[in-house]
């Protein structure tokens, strides 16, 4: 058993896909209309045939509560890897990406959080220093 896809739930998938590829270096996988909303798939370039992350729209009622919960509590609603969060958190600064959270050791591993512009709180985190 493997992950195949993961989703974000996201409020606008155009504003969304531009935040994930163009910023933060997603490559886009799927693009297929689907009514009003579209099957929308984007995946890192050191895999692009790895897992898919659906840039999910967030029309269902229960998501909305669910989405402002975890960003009140400032909880992120899943977590990249990269190689070193704070050459990351620069380059991501550099590109107006606004952090809710600066790099901050925890232990072996160095996490920060990340605002993506359409309702959600991510994680990047790396392992050493």
């Amino acid at each position: 058993m493997r992950i195949n896809l993961a989703s974000v739930f996201v409020d606008d998938q155009d504003r969304a896909l531009a935040f994930y590829t163009d910023v933060l270096g997603f490559v886009k996988q799927q693009d297929v209309p689907m009514g009003e909303a579209r099957w929308l798939t984007v995946a890192s370039p050191e895999q692009p045939d790895g897992p898919q992350l659906v840039l999910e729209p967030d029309g269902h009622p229960a998501v909305g509560p669910f989405k402002e919960a975890l960003a009140a509590d400032g909880i992120p609603f899943t977590s990249f890897a990269v190689t070193d969060v704070r050459a990351e958190y620069r380059r991501l600064v550099e590109l107006g990406v606004q952090f809710t959270q600066p790099p901050t050791e925890m232990g072996p591993v160095t996490t920060a959080v990340l605002d993506d512009t359409c309702g959600n709180l991510l994680q990047i985190a790396s392992t050493g220093r």
